[in-house]
């Protein structure tokens, strides 16, 4: 009788226990959403966070915020959802962050992420492109590397995309070194930038030959904008030691690289565009084709602050030499008229066709921005590359 009476009291509880277990989680569950919804360019973003007093969406490539920005202000309806909407949005890829309570969170919905050099970023794509999307076409492959950094003395990585059909064929290839900005990481230019995808498409319609494209890591150690972000001046000094020393041995080795100066080709975006004329500059034998894209030396044509010599006055020899000229198939720059880098690259420009260089300069529309990265200039470029 007893035994019976213990075993009713325990079940009871028991049950009064698991329906409180149960409504509590009842209580947590999130409501059935869709946290990134593209509709004809119209892309709306969503969050639950039903305790948070605001949200807001942050992103530096979207073309409806402005860059360096806290983000646009979401909605938050009664079931603690957090929404805003932005029209008119091109077709590309996007990162973003969402700021909740001034906290930068990741989407928890979304599994596709972008890599940059000391954060991450959610990916979100708009369908569209006529050259980055994903289409039915042979694809070629990206592949992550690791190796040991003599020069740095610590590991480091790069991402390599290789062509469809190297794996079955024997043959050699051109190989293109592709940059990063500042703040970005090797992956960038796989991710947000989708060159894999470009160079798929372009490949499979006889516009572009088909190449190796190696994307180092272009900062050394952690860097962010301001005050104690990092020496940017010293990580780009460090990252040349890094790629004469140890990448390009690495990739001239491994892969079936053709290495003579027209199979060679070098390029970046912004920071990686500063990195791509030093390294032109201090082995102006190695490359036959360079590309500038948002980007030209750093203090051209600023004020002089000391008595050191300009870059024309350190690089005099290499910009004389007429064989540097001869061997150069393209030198190619771009930049948008509401780039904040604009000035920097006309005066680059300028010094160069001074030289006697020929210098393809494009000046587009468009500000500091993946869409023309990715979209404009890497495509435009990759197609004056290794031409017969």
């Amino acid at each position: 009788m007893r035994l019976n009476l213990l075993l009713m009291v325990c079940l009871y509880f028991s049950v009064c226990t698991s329906n409180g277990v149960a409504q509590d989680r009842e209580a947590s569950r999130p409501p059935e959403f869709q946290s990134v919804e593209v509709d004809s360019g119209k892309v709306t973003f969503r969050i639950w966070a039903p305790q948070a007093e605001a949200v807001l969406l942050n992103s530096s490539d979207l073309p409806s915020t402005t860059p360096f920005s806290p983000g646009s202000s979401m909605t938050k309806n009664e079931a603690g959802v957090w929404e805003v909407s932005l029209e008119n949005i091109p077709a590309g890829s996007y990162r973003y962050q969402f700021v909740v309570d001034g906290l930068s969170v990741l989407d928890p919905r979304n599994p596709t992420m972008s890599e940059s050099n000391n954060n991450a970023f959610s990916l979100m794509v708009v369908p569209g492109s006529k050259v980055s999307d994903l289409t039915d076409v042979p694809h070629g492959a990206v592949a992550a590397i690791t190796y040991y950094s003599k020069a740095l003395q610590r590991f480091r990585r790069a991402h390599v995309y290789t062509p469809p059909g190297y794996e079955a064929s024997s043959d050699r290839f051109p190989v293109f070194y592709l940059l990063h900005g500042a703040s970005d990481g090797d992956a960038s230019w796989s991710s947000v930038g989708r060159a894999g995808w470009v160079l798929d498409n372009l490949i499979a319609a006889g516009k572009a030959k088909p190449m190796i494209v190696v994307m180092p890591m272009g900062h050394t150690g952690p860097f962010s904008f301001g005050p104690g972000g990092g020496d940017l001046g010293k990580q780009m000094a460090e990252f040349q030691r890094d790629f004469l020393e140890d990448l390009r041995p690495l990739i001239e080795n491994r892969y079936r690289t053709l290495n003579e100066r027209s199979k060679r080709a070098i390029a970046g975006l912004s920071m990686g565009g500063a990195q791509t004329l030093d390294a032109f500059v201090q082995h102006p034998q190695d490359f036959g084709y360079v590309g500038v894209f948002s980007s030209g030396v750093f203090g051209m044509g600023g004020p002089r602050r000391d008595a050191t010599a300009t870059w024309e006055e350190q690089h005099a020899a290499v910009l004389a030499d007429p064989q540097v000229k001869q061997g150069l198939q393209v030198l190619w720059f771009a930049t948008g008229k509401d780039d904040f880098l604009l000035g920097t690259t006309q005066e680059t420009v300028r010094v160069l066709k001074d030289k006697g260089f020929n210098v393809v300069y494009h000046e587009t529309d468009g500000g500091h921005t993946w869409i023309k990265w990715r979209e404009h200039y890497l495509p435009e470029f990759a197609q004056l590359l290794f031409q017969d």
